[in-house]
């Protein structure tokens, strides 16, 4: 048996992730604030091999949630070899850097940077008692190093979750934990709906050299191959998913 662990894996980009690793034989241990009933038809969709896949109901920002989920697992499971890192949130009203507020500012941070900072620091904890091989991924955004100055708190959030990486790579590299981060780019998901036809624009101007939306399913085959352990000889390594976005042209 395989444990992996999708924060905000009911979803968007964290439910493709759930489907690739579910149809490779993990069983899932998903964390997200949507109730049962408004995931249960989702989660019951996803394929088992091995034991029920489990669904806690909880905040990532909420130091209580944490534990409590992370006890949970334990309880269920009794091991964890892969901690996805997906849960993330936008401002719910973007504003100018100017006018951002500390609110805003506090609700994006605390759940994006804060929450999985202490999920992994938990998470990596429980790894090195178990004394066995283990992956983590982060999955941060193109906002690492794009800057949106309408949406400063969320660029920031993904910003820190590069440094996340680093230094939980650094520090578990000891233990055969190894860590890694993927960068979505322009994903076709419920968050950039709004967006759509800004988006499509850009795109067909060549804003991606691939001139394409990127799917849910791309970001999945990514942290796919990365669970897989082809890449055992590296950590903290940083994978674009964004049709090229990251490229300089002249």
């Amino acid at each position: 048996m395989r444990v992996a662990i999708v924060t905000g894996g009911a979803r968007g980009i964290g439910y493709g992730i759930a489907q690739a690793l579910a149809k490779e034989g993990y069983s899932l241990a998903i964390l997200g604030r949507s109730s049962h009933t408004d995931v249960k038809e989702r989660i019951a969709q996803l394929p088992a091999a091995a034991q029920p896949h489990l669904y806690f109901q909880g905040d990532l920002a909420n130091a209580q949630h944490r534990t409590a989920f992370c006890r949970r697992i334990m309880d269920t499971f009794g091991q964890i070899d892969v901690l996805v890192n997906n849960a993330g949130v936008a401002p719910k009203v973007r504003m100018d850097l100017l006018e951002t507020t500390e609110e805003s500012f506090d609700f994006v941070m605390d759940i994006n940077l804060k929450g999985t900072f202490f999920l992994t620091q938990q998470v990596a904890n429980l790894m090195i008692q178990q004394n066995r091989p283990g992956k983590i991924i982060n999955i941060s955004s193109l906002s690492a190093y794009a800057a949106s100055t309408n949406r400063p708190e969320y660029c920031l959030s993904k910003a820190g979750i590069s440094m996340v990486t680093k230094l939980f790579a650094l520090r578990l590299a000891d233990h055969g934990i190894n860590v890694y981060e993927v960068r979505p780019g322009i994903i076709n998901t419920e968050m950039t709906a709004p967006a759509k036809t800004k988006y499509d624009a850009l795109i067909a101007e060549g804003l991606t050299p691939i001139r394409r939306w990127g799917t849910p399913q791309d970001v999945a085959n990514t942290v796919s191959a990365l669970c897989s352990g082809k890449f055992s000889f590296s950590t903290g390594e940083v994978i674009n998913v964004d049709g090229g976005f990251h490229l300089r042209e002249l």
